[in-house]
């Protein structure tokens, strides 16, 4: 079996679409900056061997992606830009927990952490071509069964 990451990536861009809070999905780090709005990209961060998943000839492995949210801290009303990116961070890790398997692609979410870091976000700030932009950074890990063969 071979990491089919496009159609993963897919099925996470259209978890964001889907919810309706974002006037731009991403399937990778932006080269420019966002202008309006809340912008959502997904990228991949991380991969390795899933301890404790793996079978006797196949290696599952971890793989985490991330998911960032930005929105220009120029926007009014400035109270209202962390609300706004809380209510679609909410939407996707609601649609995260309830997509366990993203549609059976992957064997999980790992919600909890049991493979390593668990589902979390952390908030920040970004500037980009002289642009302050609030984001919050999704780690969306997630185990995928049996990727690569193991060969004696």
């Amino acid at each position: 079996m071979s990491l089919d990451l496009t159609t993963i990536l897919n099925a996470v861009e259209g978890h964001a679409l889907a919810s309706g809070y974002f006037d731009a999905v991403n399937g990778h780090e932006p080269l420019s900056p966002p202008t309006s709005g809340v912008t959502c990209a997904v990228w991949t961060e991380q991969i390795g061997p899933a301890r404790g998943t793996s079978g006797l000839d196949s290696t599952s492995a971890r793989l985490a992606l991330f998911v960032r949210l930005y929105m220009p801290m120029a926007q009014l009303p400035s109270d209202a830009i962390d609300p706004n990116m809380m209510a679609a961070i909410d939407a996707l890790l609601a649609a995260y927990s309830g997509d366990f398997e993203l549609g059976g692609l992957v064997r999980e979410v790992d919600l909890l952490g049991s493979y390593g870091d668990p589902l979390s976000g952390r908030a920040g700030y970004l500037k980009t071509s002289g642009v302050d932009y609030r984001v919050f950074t999704i780690t969306l890990p997630l185990v995928v069964n049996d990727l690569w063969e193991q060969v004696n």
